[in-house]
């Protein structure tokens, strides 16, 4: 898929999410290329059509886009709920189980989604997938003893790459952390991994978000359709 279709996919997906927010909410807005096109929708809804809500934001990026635009954004102890939280993924499986993290955010998406009375990804078709793992999985690491988790992460077959910018310096999270992806291609058993990633001590978080998702509005070439997980109906 061309990037100029991908980015018409996702447009249409953002649209279609935008309209799930609705004057006095609390929306957590996540990060990553398809949540800017929700962004400016909800920037242009806030302007055009007076839309008044709250925003709760996965990171600095989007927190900026949205102020933007006028929107309110309030720090996530401020508020006492989330009604809803509409973010992106970079992998979801027919069982609902997602990566996400490629957008070096995944510990604030992580906190914002678990404090979420439902949640929503926006996707292109590209990100639905058969079985997770091709997608490299995210893991943020503290700084601290880094290569240490790395070489744990080697023996155990994860073949873990430490995530470098443009100028070859490690890539840091809004929490100053390391990401380290593990180039895994399939994730047989992601609550298995998910256990074993966690409790390794220098890991912070991971980007598994597994059976958390409500719905998932996909960007298709017919028009954005609507997955809906069975498990939070």
């Amino acid at each position: 898929m061309d990037k100029e279709t991908q980015d018409k996919l996702k447009k249409a997906a953002g649209i279609e999410a935008a309209q799930l927010i609705r004057d006095g909410m609390v929306a957590g807005l996540g990060t990553g290329s398809t949540v800017k096109f929700l962004v400016d929708e909800l920037g242009r809804r806030t302007r055009e059509e007076g839309l008044k809500f709250t925003g709760v934001t996965t990171s600095r990026r989007t927190q900026e886009q949205a102020e933007g635009y006028g929107i309110k954004i309030i720090d996530i102890d401020d508020a006492d709920h989330i009604d809803i939280t509409i973010d992106g993924a970079d992998e979801v499986d027919k069982d609902f189980n997602g990566i996400k993290g490629g957008g070096a955010a995944l510990l604030w998406e992580k906190i914002v989604a678990v404090n979420s009375n439902k949640i929503v990804w926006i996707v292109d078709r590209s990100k639905v997938v058969d079985t997770i793992g091709a997608f490299p999985l995210p893991v943020e690491v503290i700084p601290f003893g880094a290569g240490h988790v790395i070489a744990q992460f080697k023996k155990r077959g994860y073949k873990p790459v430490l995530r470098l910018d443009a100028q070859g310096e490690p890539v840091r999270t809004d929490e100053k952390n390391y990401i380290v992806d593990l180039h895994l291609g399939r994730i047989e058993n992601p609550k298995e991994l998910a256990g074993d990633l966690i409790t390794t001590v220098g890991v912070v978080e991971h980007g598994l978000f597994l059976n958390m998702v409500d719905t998932v509005i996909v960007g298709d070439p017919a028009g954005p359709r609507v997955m809906q997980n069975p498990d939070k109906a």
